[in-house]
């Protein structure tokens, strides 16, 4: 059975989908971009705001079920520029630890809110 997940420490949704969504011991977690959970402006003063701010807000749903980054299994990370995917590397390099989860990059014209990253993830949280 499907089960919801919800914190006010990541985003309200901005439309008709769930933070996260559990179906056993695996989290399918929504698209999440840079807004700020407190306020639900963005933080976008730097692209490196930006993703620091997604990575917080994934970390924070990851949170709220038990687990962290770590836990991630596969990350699919979506940029409005892929010459930002050198610092998108260095960044996940300080937020992770080894081994990384499975990744896949994509460059697209345009995300909500005029953001320039969005990241989804998939985790599981058995031990």
């Amino acid at each position: 059975m499907k089960k919801p997940i919800f914190t006010d420490k990541a985003p309200l949704a901005i439309g008709p989908y769930s933070q996260a969504i559990q179906w056993g011991d695996v989290v399918f977690i929504s698209g999440q971009i840079p807004l700020i959970p407190a306020t639900g402006e963005l933080n976008n003063a730097t692209f490196e705001d930006e993703t620091n701010q997604v990575f917080d807000n994934l970390e924070a749903i990851c949170n709220e079920i038990g687990g962290t980054l770590n836990n991630i299994l596969k990350l699919t990370i979506f940029l409005t520029d892929l010459s930002k995917f050198d610092t998108v590397n260095k960044i996940m390099e300080s937020r992770f630890s080894e081994p990384f989860p499975a990744r896949a990059t994509v460059e697209i014209s345009k995300l909500p809110k005029e953001v320039n990253i969005e990241m989804d993830a998939i985790l599981s949280v058995q031990a």
